[in-house]
């Protein structure tokens, strides 16, 4: 193992549950699928610097963030760095039936996700070395009713609070590195390649017409939401640095007088929106609004069925080692040209084989720059643009 290696957050965590040194920190089940993480609040009489914050300040020592007699200890912050990472990893969901937060020693389930159970062979070894470390562990009409019954739905799901949506946009935004510049004489396919330009294009739509294009300059990325981002504490959870696209009135298209009124409805449940931002191995996408949002895209798991965004998870809308591996077998002439477009819905589902795209209420195109580059270095738009025109007079639409 090479010096100084680090585990992933799966790996780690199943080395300390393992490693029976801290209390409370143990299996849920017997098949090891599940873990109870020990979540007692700082507010408590009882608590316990020493033992109710250990496994977050092992955490924070385990990434760079916490340097034991020289850093303030912060065990409100510990415990929040240590939630971020579990809310933004694909590795594990949590089980809110099996939390116990109103006893005297409360805790929270999380499931190991089944695709991620076993470690991955070569961390073994170093899974063992940590084990064996002494110190801490570094129509129109039935159109307008099926809209009314998506709007009817999303009243269905629970408000997110103002604190778990500061929470959870402050571990987005404060996680985030700002990569080095990749220099010009990379070879463009070589492993050790960063994407540096972190600008979108995003170009709103309201039933087919566009009402707004834009291209972001924040490297934070954007939201895309009805009103303003309520942050509310930036003394705490730092300034909110991403660019912020708010929805343009529905006045400011002609529709009829009903569907104008779907939309302002719609509209109201839409109020927190979506952050949007690219990263150096992906374009990602993080739900906060009431209103329910569905995708399409490369990383979409249904072409022909709705994909949905939930709320409170990250998702990867695009792979961007997938997306260079699959324009360089285009480019040698061994695969299709890769797609990069990336698509939302807000309200309706989607993809919808029964309601073309241009008779949706609200949707958003959104298209990383550093993909419409390299197609535009290596000839590649007007192909893409022929492909498209002719799928669409072969009556595919939807692509």
């Amino acid at each position: 193992m090479d010096e100084g290696a680090k585990l992933h957050l799966k790996d780690w965590l199943i080395v300390q549950v393992e490693s029976g040194r801290y209390e409370g920190l143990c299996w849920e089940d017997e098949d090891k699928t599940m873990f109870r993480i020990p979540w007692k609040h700082a507010a408590k009489k009882d608590y316990n610097l020493r033992e109710d914050a250990a496994l977050f300040k092992a955490w924070a020592i385990y990434k760079g963030k916490y340097r034991e007699g020289r850093d303030r200890a912060d065990p409100t912050m510990w415990k929040t760095r240590l939630r971020c990472a579990l809310n933004k990893s694909t590795d594990f969901q949590e089980v809110p039936d099996r939390n116990q937060l109103d006893i005297t020693e409360p805790y929270k389930v999380y499931r190991i996700q089944q695709d991620s159970l076993s470690v991955r062979p070569e961390k073994c070894h170093m899974i063992s070395e940590a084990k064996q470390s002494s110190g801490s562990p570094t129509a129109p009409d039935k159109q307008l009713h099926c809209q009314k019954e998506a709007l009817q739905t999303n009243r269905e799901e629970k408000p997110l609070t103002d604190d778990l949506m500061r929470e959870h946009m402050y571990c987005e935004l404060s996680e985030k590195k700002v990569q080095n510049q990749v220099p010009a004489s990379m070879n463009l396919f070589s492993p050790t390649l960063q994407i540096s330009d972190f600008r979108m294009q995003v170009m709103l739509l309201y039933h087919g017409q566009a009402v707004m294009k834009v291209i972001t300059r924040s490297m934070e990325g954007c939201f895309i939401l009805q009103g303003r981002v309520p942050l509310g504490n930036e003394r705490i959870y730092g300034p909110c640095t991403a660019q912020q696209l708010s929805f343009p009135s529905p006045s400011s298209v002609a529709l009829p007088s009903s569907m104008a009124d779907a939309m302002n409805r719609l509209l109201c449940h839409l109020e927190r929106g979506v952050l949007l931002w690219v990263a150096p191995d992906g374009v990602f996408i993080k739900r906060f609004c009431q209103g329910r949002v569905y995708w399409s895209g490369p990383n979409a798991q249904h072409t022909d069925r709705p994909n949905k965004l939930e709320r409170e998870k990250t998702f990867k809308l695009l792979d961007i080692p997938t997306f260079l591996h699959g324009l360089h077998s285009c480019l040698q002439g061994k695969g299709p040209i890769p797609s990069y477009e990336i698509e939302l819905c807000f309200g309706e589902e989607y993809p919808d084989p029964n309601v073309p795209k241009p008779r949706k209420l609200i949707m958003a195109q959104v298209v990383p720059l550093f993909a419409l580059e390299l197609f535009q270095k290596f000839n590649l738009v007007e192909t893409e643009e022929k492909r498209q025109i002719h799928l669409q007079q072969s009556g595919r639409e939807d692509v």
